[in-house]
């Protein structure tokens, strides 16, 4: 076939099989931030280019990764590359409308134009949650221990993954107490103290008077007071032991104000699995100053979620049985004589509206073959309608058991028959 009968790269096909493994992640994802207390909320794919320039000013550096062009109406719009901007926008339009703190997530598509690589696609499904209108410790322990729960609930363990802990104030007042005054582009350079060489580093580390070793010795002490009242926090949760002080982690977004921390895999084989941080001040730059709202937020993708999901046994057993357990059918309802066909519709709607999946098959079909599709289907039961006309023969298609009854009690017998 062509190349445009294949997906663009970096794009996905979502073929059955693949769309009941992506709601697997995102009903995961929903379960667990409402167990949190976190509505979900969502905005458009496309938006105005301005919003994203506006956002860059404040450190976003994403532009040069959008998917933008002009509208027929000649306006300059984007596919939306994250959800931060967006939320500020909406955010900012009625948060006087809201009680605070606001806890909202999002469950979205976004796109960047960006170099495709293991865990990274042009095209992704990224679960975003903020807590605005909270500067304090507990709101930044919620958002850690909502990610520590968020990759629990895929089976992970502290074994699998952790969560590390930095904070840019940790940094802005060591750096300030070693007479930096540009701060921000010392933050810049530390983000790339693991894949740029040391010298290089060094070289554009001199004008402001420190060197890759001091900003070792920094990392090495970690500075563990500044994040004693956050690791107390999460102790009281029994969470400690997913976490660990990384000042290595600074994140590439200045408008980061305060704790940022990351998650990884702990084989270290992939890229971050979420990442984010407290950002105080970025509702106010965006509003110009009209509204401000202290806030902290964290995104994880689909696809190094995914990946994880797929190298991980316990946790790709875990998927594979909770797909097993929500087949494509529960019951599926044999015609055994075509001349009962329109009683078997009866029984076919009546199933459903009891709220069981159900199937049938559309045309005359041999039973035998009827009975494969059941199996094939995932089915639980089989519901025969025959002869035995006006009861029903009921066969539990993995023990081969079989029990008749009158049709009328089939939604009543189903409901006292399960475990």
């Amino acid at each position: 076939m062509g190349g445009s009968m294949r997906p663009l790269p970096g794009f996905r096909d979502f073929y059955p099989e693949d769309c009941a493994r992506r709601g697997y992640v995102l009903d995961g994802w929903r379960r667990v931030a409402r167990r949190y207390g976190f509505v979900e909320m969502d905005g458009p794919v496309l938006e105005s280019m301005e919003l994203y320039a506006k956002k860059n000013e404040s450190g976003a550096e994403i532009l040069g990764q959008l998917y933008n062009f002009k509208d027929r109406g000649e306006r300059d719009v984007a596919l939306r590359p994250e959800m931060t901007p967006t939320l500020a926008r909406m955010v900012i339009a009625r948060e006087r409308a809201y009680r605070k703190p606001l806890k909202w997530f999002s469950t979205s598509n976004f796109f960047r134009y960006e170099r495709q690589q293991k865990g990274r696609l042009r095209e992704f499904i990224q679960f975003n949650a903020d807590l605005m209108g909270d500067a304090s410790t507990a709101a930044d322990a919620e958002s850690v221990a909502l990610t520590i729960d968020l990759l629990r609930e895929f089976g992970f363990t502290k074994e699998d993954f952790v969560i590390r802990l930095s904070d840019r104030k940790a940094w802005i007042d060591y750096l300030q107490g070693r007479g930096v005054s540009d701060t921000k582009s010392v933050l810049a350079i530390i983000d790339k103290l693991e894949r740029e060489p040391e010298e290089s580093l060094d070289a554009k580390l001199a004008p402001h008077g420190v060197t890759v070793a001091d900003l070792r010795g920094f990392i090495a002490a970690g500075s563990p007071e500044h994040f004693a009242p956050l690791i107390e926090e999460l102790t009281a949760r029994g969470l400690k032991d997913f976490v660990e002080i990384d000042l290595s982690i600074v994140r590439g977004l200045a408008y980061y104000t305060g704790l940022v921390f990351e998650a990884f895999d702990r084989s270290k084989s992939m890229r971050a699995l979420a990442g984010g941080g407290r950002y105080d001040d970025l509702l106010g730059d965006l509003s110009d100053g009209s509204v401000k709202l202290p806030a902290i937020g964290f995104g994880m993708g689909d696809v190094v979620l995914g990946n994880l999901i797929e190298e991980t046994p316990h946790a790709l057993a875990k998927m594979e049985q909770a797909l097993a357990a929500a087949p494509a059918a529960e019951i599926y309802t044999v015609v055994a004589d075509e001349s009962r066909r329109r009683e078997a519709l009866g029984v076919v709607q009546t199933l459903r509206d009891a709220g069981w999946r159900t199937d049938f098959s559309l045309d005359a079909a041999k039973v035998g073959k009827q009975f494969q599709a059941a199996e094939q289907l995932g089915a639980r039961y089989a519901v025969v309608v025959g002869g035995e006309w006006p009861n029903l023969k009921i066969k539990t298609l993995a023990t081969r058991a079989e029990v008749t009854i009158p049709h009328e009690t089939l939604a009543e017998w189903l409901k006292t028959t399960q475990p």
